[in-house]
Order: structure tokens, then sequence, then C-alpha cells
């Protein structure tokens, strides 16, 4: 059984990640391959993936940037594994049995085609915005679940037949909601899921108003799902698509963006700006973002 370790590339410092990933892989004879494309990164990261490539089996460069969701349904191309482990470039492997877990679980349960890992937040980063947020809303408790729903791009495990018959939807370019249609569609369709502990560590330290700015990149990338109507039933679940809709039918989005216009947004903004924002105020301003959009 062979498993193709994909990691996408943009503008970070893989080497630790690849090293301690050859490194056990050496130490425990795994049949493994570590794959990475690069995704248009900044020249000045050229050096750096030197280095990188000297531990992996190969290292694609690509011209230009082609997305979050193209950049992982290239792997097919380039993997010859039974099995597809996609991690992030800007996580770092948590313990060293991490490959052994993972191969442990598809060994032991064949009837599962998509395996989660879950991830921790570096304790450096943990109380920004970004962080907090995954602490709340995105990182899962307990040993193991069933549920779909947990499921997130920066640590899992799929069988190369599931990945073949349910890729990525390349229209989704841009940062936001790839990872939840992709969990969707594949539950929609009945694919087998488990979701384990076995974390990576995620060493995300984008500033609080960054991540506004790629909130507002995934509003986007929400309002241009809503367009199509074949997407209706990967995003029905989605709590802030569902109250933008509600209130749009109730004839209550002006009345809803002139309250928060005149009234809450400087103040929001200045919790989320600080250093303790609250994820609740992040709610209202993913709201009042997707509604200023369905106009």
């Amino acid at each position: 059984m062979k498993i193709s370790i994909c990691i996408p590339v943009y503008n970070f410092d893989v080497r630790e990640l690849v090293y301690d990933l050859k490194r056990e892989i050496a130490s425990h004879s795994i049949d493994a391959e570590i794959i990475l494309i690069d995704d248009g990164s900044d020249e000045n990261f050229n050096e750096i993936y030197k280095v990188a490539s000297a531990y992996a089996d190969q290292f694609i460069f690509l011209e230009k940037n082609v997305g979050r969701s193209r950049i992982r349904n290239l792997f097919l191309k380039h993997t010859k594994g039974d099995y597809l482990l996609f991690l992030d470039c800007d996580v770092k492997i948590d313990h060293s049995d991490f490959l052994k877990n993972y191969l442990q679980e598809i060994t032991n349960n064949r009837e599962v085609d998509v395996v989660y890992g879950n991830f921790r937040i570096d304790s450096s980063y943990s109380k920004t915005l970004r962080n907090r947020y995954s602490v709340e809303r995105e990182i899962f408790s307990g040993e193991r679940t069933s549920d779909f729903s947990v499921f997130k791009t920066v640590n899992f495990i799929i069988k190369r037949e599931a990945f073949i018959k349910f890729p990525f939807d390349e229209t989704l370019i841009h940062y936001g909601y790839e990872d939840y249609v992709f969990a969707k569609k594949m539950e929609l369709n009945n694919v087998t899921f488990s979701g384990i502990n076995n974390p990576v560590i995620h060493v995300d330290d984008t500033s609080n108003d960054v991540f506004l700015a790629k909130t507002e990149i995934a509003m986007n990338s929400l309002f241009q799902l809503s367009h199509n109507e074949e997407n209706e039933k990967y995003i029905k679940d989605i709590k802030v698509f569902n109250v933008a809709r509600k209130i749009r039918k109730l004839g209550f989005n002006k009345f809803f963006l002139v309250l928060y216009e005149r009234f809450i947004r400087k103040i929001i903004l200045k919790n989320l700006l600080s250093e303790n924002p609250k994820i609740k105020y992040l709610d209202i301003y993913k709201l009042a973002s997707l509604l200023k959009k369905m106009k």
C-alpha cells in the first residue's frame, strides 16, 4: 500500500515539514512518496525550495497561481499512491508516529474512503482572530467522529479512487468554502468518512486585518456558489447563508445594513482588530458582508 504525501506550496518555508516526513518514512520503512507543487510563489522562496526539493520525491513549480482547488486536483497527475495524504504547507508534524497512525487507520478500516486527522494551533499565535476561530469553530474534540462537517483540507488522507471520482471544484479559485463543498459532495454521495485525532500543528500567523480581508474573499466565494442552483444542495446548511437568505426574504436586509453601518460596524471592527476578538462579532461581520453582495 503506497501513500502519496501531497503538499500544495505557496510562499511558505516547508523545509522542516518535508524533513520530518522524510525522517519518519525512513525510520518506519513506510512505502510513501513526498510530492510538492508550488502555486507560483515569490522568487525569494527559490533557495528555500531548492533545499526542500532534496528531501522530496518531486517538486513541481507552476508558472502562475492556479488556485486552491485546481492545485490539489493536479496531484493526481504526479502521484502513484493508492492513498493521497494532503497537508497544508503551513503545518508542522506533531509526533513521530504521524504517518504510522494514518497507515494503521487505513489498514484496519479498508472500507473508509476518507480519513481526516484534525489539527491544533501553534501556541505562539493562539490569540489571533484566525486561530480563535479555529479553536471555537473548526477543531473537533474527542478521539473519533463520523461527522463529515468537521472536515478541513489541512490534514486528510483519501483513497485514490474516491479522489478521482470526487475532485475539488475548480471554479472555486479563491479562498473560502472549497473544502466545505468538497466534503459535502462526498457526504451526499455516501463516501465513507472517519475523523481521528492524528493532528498536525497549524502555524498560521495571519494578522486580524488580513484575516478579515480573507473573510471578504470567502463571502465572495459563497456568493459565487449561490448563483448556481446546482450548488444549493451543498451550501443550504451554511449558517451565514441561511440567515442572510431569511433576512432578504423578510425584506429586512436594507434595515439590517443601515443599522450595521450606522451603529454596529465601528464597534465590531474595533473588537475584531483588537487583541481580544470575539467570534460572535465575526459572525455579524460575515453576515453584513454577504448581505451587501446579495443586493
